[in-house]
């Protein structure tokens, strides 16, 4: 070959060296101005084969047409069989008549990669100059380096994609869902931009039992019922094992958001055959809004987490939106979480507080549950914080240890002087301690410790907590009756336990969910609840508490249908061990309502208004 020519393939290539997908529509251009120039050729084209349509595009030409305004036919032309252009599968250098147009010659090469015609380098002479062999030569060299050009811009586009995208899904990934997102968060965009979490409950369950690629099915089958859901309507990203988020491609409120989570929650809940099985999974779904200029996408997707955290700590299966007091909560939780284990290590920071329960018709005091917190100056006091963190933590057993010991030493010490003799003291079992094979013999060690008579301590277990393993609680909770301790089963109304269980287990008394108890007086649905759970409880021949009493109209209607016994802010906010003690000196307090014969026939009024 030629030096001449030689020296064109070195332009070639070094023109091609810095070439990217951003740059290769410029050196395409610029390459082909180079071949007319060095060819003496008139014009140059080059095209590349889409063999999936079967048909060829333009991607560069020189000089350059003027734009067509509307379609440019020569652009995207399907394969015409016999022409050496059109044909898609050119495998040498040929030289054709030019169809249309003043006489001409032109000379064609085919792109090829391994055994594929990807597309052809062309350039036409016209007025008779015809095309010697070593030019030929020369473009087929050419066109192979052209080839070489494409293929690796391919190659890169390919990876650029799967960088944006998860391998099982096709979905977008996290670091493409917030590129995308983050501009549309921008001062002056419009908004509120809404998100939407879903997590996937319990998928574990499917990767355990029928393996992982059970579990990869489940996946896959929501995100195409995402994608069937909103469409081009929203962005769909997996951005976690079984965390997906939808970002809606228009501004959008909470509670249309809200309305959009519920149609995918219905959309992912649709059975799904694995292996001749119909598999149904259900999702939490959290949803939070964002305004540009204010908030940006971590905050969004942040917030959006933490409502669909709040989901999954309540049992799954439903929708919820982030708000102020999930954000509060969840930054107590982390609080907790940080000064967990150097507040369980060191007593400066732990302080057990009790919470009296008052029988409502005397003022009474019938028992103190005790219950953990600490104590920093920067956090004040936080008892819920506390234990969420213990039981995030896998160290409530470790917490609750602690608890019992301590308040079993105030409860020996008290009685030791005369206090609280009637009084029963109540610890709260958490779910690691219900699991431990020793927890009675502990229970029992402890109470001969300090010698404390063992039916004046009553161990409680949350009704959620207790059905998660009904056969291991009924087993514990015998155990502990061989104890000789009371048991109840507390935060009871949700529904978990039916009448049949709650006759079998072996319980003393049940204390009503606080959701219930603050909505009485203002609410048909709660005063059913209550009635019914006072029913089940004359029923099953159990004792009844009330927890979260902060009115007198609660209280004068927990009097009115026969729950007696009580707790809350209204009889007394929770204390220390030497305001306990002081408490059950005086064995009473004052009521902060009277039920007169008045007032009862008020409550009367205002159940039946309720009701009605």
């Amino acid at each position: 070959m030629a030096d001449r020519f030689l020296g064109i393939i070195a332009q070639v290539v070094a023109e091609m060296v810095g070439a990217t997908a951003f740059s290769a529509a410029r050196v395409h251009e610029r390459l082909l101005a180079q071949l007319v120039e060095q060819f003496a050729a008139d014009s140059a084209f080059l095209r590349h084969n889409n063999h999936a349509v079967r048909a060829s595009k333009l991607i560069a030409e020189w000089p350059p047409r003027d734009p067509i305004p509307d379609s440019d036919p020569p652009a995207m032309v399907p394969f015409v069989d016999n022409d050496a252009v059109l044909a898609g599968d050119l495998q040498a250098p040929t030289v054709i008549a030019a169809h249309h147009g003043p006489p001409s010659f032109v000379a064609v090469a085919p792109l090829i990669w391994g055994t594929v015609t990807t597309g052809v380098i062309g350039l036409t002479k016209a007025g008779g100059k015809f095309w010697a062999p070593e030019e030929l030569e020369a473009l087929g060299v050419v066109a192979l380096l052209f080839a070489q050009l494409q293929a690796r811009i391919a190659a890169e586009r390919r990876l650029e994609r799967l960088a944006d995208l998860d391998e099982l899904t096709g979905l977008l990934n996290r670091r493409a869902l917030t590129t995308k997102v983050r501009p549309r968060l921008r001062v002056g965009r419009e908004g509120p931009v809404a998100a939407l979490y879903i997590d996937l409950d319990r998928l574990k369950t499917i990767n355990d039992h029928l393996g992982h690629a059970a579990g990869d099915v489940i996946l896959r089958s929501c995100a195409r019922r995402l994608g069937a859901k909103v469409g081009h309507e929203a962005l769909i990203a997996r951005i976690g094992g079984d965390e997906f988020v939808v970002i809606p491609n228009r501004a959008m409120s909470a509670e249309a958001a809200e309305t959009m989570a519920y149609t995918l929650q219905t959309a992912v809940r649709e059975p799904v055959s694995i292996g001749g099985e119909l598999i149904t999974r259900t999702a939490s779904i959290g949803v939070a809004v964002g305004m540009p200029g204010v908030d940006t996408i971590d905050d969004l997707l942040r917030r959006a987490d933490l409502a669909a955290l709040s989901v999954k700590r309540k049992g799954g299966n439903a929708v919820a939106v982030c708000d102020r007091d999930v954000s509060t909560q969840h930054e107590s939780r982390n609080d907790g979480e940080l000064h967990f284990v150097s507040g369980i290590d060191c007593d400066a920071l732990l302080l057990l507080q009790y919470q009296p329960e008052i029988d409502l018709r005397t003022g009474e005091i019938l028992a103190a549950e005790a219950t953990a917190c600490w104590q920093q100056p920067a956090r004040g006091r936080s008892a819920h914080a506390f234990n969420a963190a213990a039981d995030s933590m896998t160290l409530s057993a470790r917490l609750d240890r602690w608890v019992m010991r301590r308040a079993c030493g105030d409860f020996s010490r008290w009685r030791s002087r005369g206090v609280g003799q009637r009084a029963t003291l109540r610890l709260n079992i958490s779910p690691a301690q219900l699991a431990t094979n020793d927890f009675a013999e502990s229970v029992a060690a402890t109470i001969n410790e300090y010698s404390i008579d063992a039916a004046s301590v009553c161990l409680e277990i949350r009704e959620r907590v207790m059905v998660r393993d009904i056969q291991k609680a009924h087993t514990t909770l015998a155990m502990l009756k061989e104890v000789g301790v009371q048991t109840a089963i507390a935060d009871f109304g949700t529904g978990d336990v039916v009448l049949a269980q709650l006759k079998s287990l072996p319980v003393d008394m049940l204390k009503i969910k606080t959701g219930f108890i603050r909505g009485l007086g203002s609410s048909a649905a709660n005063l059913a609840v209550v009635q019914a759970i006072i029913g089940l409880a004359e029923a099953a021949g159990l004792q009844l508490i009330a927890e979260g009493v902060e009115t007198p109209i609660a209280a004068k209607t927990l009097l009115r249908h026969g729950c007696n016994r009580a707790q809350g802010y209204l009889l007394s906010s929770p204390v220390t061990g030497d305001g306990m003690e002081s408490l059950l000196s005086r064995r009473r307090i004052p009521l902060p309502f009277t039920a007169t014969n008045e007032t009862v026939a008020a409550v009367e009024v205002e159940n039946l208004a309720a009701v009605g």
